[in-house]
Parts: C-alpha cells; structure tokens; sequence
C-alpha cells in the first residue's frame, strides 16, 4: 500500500515545528543572559520588568529586548 508510512519518522511538518521550538529557546535564553549582563546599567525594576516580559512572552519578548531594550538601557556614568 502506498498509504502506509514509518510512524517512527516525522513528518515533515513535526520537525519544522522542532527547529522553531529549538530557535525560539536559544533565541530566550541569548535575551536572557543579556539582560542579565545588562543589569548593572538598569534599575532593578526595568531588569525585573524586561526579565519577565522575556519569559512570559519568549518570542515578542526576546525580540523586543534584542532590538529596542539594549539601546534604550542607559550607558553607565562611570565609563
């Protein structure tokens, strides 16, 4: 029959959706550390607020802090 398929391999679609998962965890986790290397320059609040935004929103939240949280974050006085 030509219908039968390996239930052991994925279909095409389930590893597509892997890859995601796997990008989108390391994309969280790089904001993560960041922010984290990043605090110093931040106010407690602002790192609380970006930490949590990070991890309650991975994707839009990651991004968000990538592209807009870094630049906004104030430089530090002493350097």
């Amino acid at each position: 029959m030509s219908d039968e398929h390996n239930p052991l391999i994925p279909a095409g679609y389930d590893l597509v959706w892997s890859i995601v998962v796997v990008l989108v965890i390391a994309l969280t986790i790089v904001a993560l550390v960041t922010v984290a290397r990043s605090a110093r320059r931040l106010a407690a609040t602002q790192a609380l607020v970006w930490t949590v935004v990070v991890l309650l929103v991975p994707l839009i939240g990651s991004v968000a802090w990538l592209t807009v949280g870094r630049r906004a974050a104030p430089g530090d006085p002493t350097t």
